[in-house]
């Protein structure tokens, strides 16, 4: 399956009115690695963001997360697509859109999530595992934080 995503953006004129900036299926859809397909929507630099910026978000190059901003990126996980243990130093929103996943935690314990099932992912190294038959996709937003710290030790991103 190939991803497809219809994003539809708002700006304003230069009169200062509502306009659709954008509204298009994504093109820059990509392969991240075998079987899973990324779609960036939106990022944003800088807290709070700036919404005069005429700049387009999804244009930028980032990395998983993007530091001192945000990421909006859709994601497909095909049935059996390459596992992945990594952190991110981001507090990331997660929502099932179709389909069915697993969530692995690197203690072994797992959560399965289904369409509808949102999770809050706070730097934690994490996987997920899609073991059903049909793609699984996923809308994130990742939000630039502090790396965790245990016992004084950081953890920073990994993966």
């Amino acid at each position: 399956m190939t991803l497809q995503v219809r994003r539809v953006v708002t700006g304003h004129d230069a009169r200062g009115r509502a306009v659709i900036a954008v509204d298009e299926t994504t093109s820059n859809v990509r392969v991240s690695r075998p079987g899973i397909t990324t779609s960036v929507i939106w990022t944003t630099e800088g807290f709070p963001a700036d919404n005069s910026s005429p700049d387009d978000g999804a244009a930028r190059t980032i990395g998983t997360a993007h530091t001192n901003g945000t990421v909006f990126r859709v994601i497909e996980f095909s049935p059996g697509a390459a596992p992945r243990m990594h952190r991110t130093d981001s507090i990331d929103y997660a929502i099932v859109i179709s389909g069915e996943i697993d969530m692995q935690v690197d203690d072994g314990r797992e959560v399965h999530l289904k369409a509808g099932d949102v999770l809050v992912q706070r730097g934690t190294i994490h996987n997920w595992v899609n073991r059903g038959t049909r793609p699984c996709i996923m809308a994130f937003v990742l939000i630039d934080a502090e790396p965790v710290k245990v016992n004084g030790t950081t953890l920073h991103a990994e993966g």
